[in-house]
């Protein structure tokens, strides 16, 4: 990450309470894809007086922002990440609910000659695979 989720704040002026530097630094830290309830657990663990409200109304202020990215799994839970991180793809685990990051450079590849063939120049994509676990030979 080039910049912090703080100095991104600053940079467009957003104001920033202690309880939202508190929020801020807790999606700072995180290396997983939280839902609201997770962050919440987490920030209210930093600081006790803030509220879910609070956290609801923070990550919608940074979404809306452009420094947090929504992803929607499948499992009815908003997780957020935040948006300037390197480009990469998600494999859910539908059994544990596991995000895996990958990258893969012949999925990128094959996403720019299918763009070029159908007459376009890729900007931009999101690739989020499901699967379960496959059964060990015993």
């Amino acid at each position: 990450m080039t910049d912090t989720i703080l100095s991104r704040c600053e940079a467009i002026g957003l104001r920033l309470t202690e309880q939202r530097r508190t929020i801020a630094g807790v999606l700072e830290s995180s290396d997983d894809h939280p839902d609201v309830e997770e962050l919440y657990n987490r920030a209210v663990a930093a600081d006790p007086r803030i509220s879910l409200a609070t956290v609801y109304r923070t990550v919608k202020l940074f979404e809306e922002s452009g420094i947090l990215e929504k992803h929607d799994f499948g499992d009815g839970r908003a997780r957020y990440e935040t948006a300037d991180r390197e480009h990469h793809d998600h494999l859910i685990d539908l059994q544990s609910g596991e995000v895996i990051e990958f990258i893969d450079a012949e999925i990128e590849a094959l996403q720019d000659r299918i763009a070029d063939k159908l007459g376009y120049e890729l900007k931009g994509h999101r690739l989020e695979l499901y699967g379960v676990p496959k059964q060990k030979d015993k």
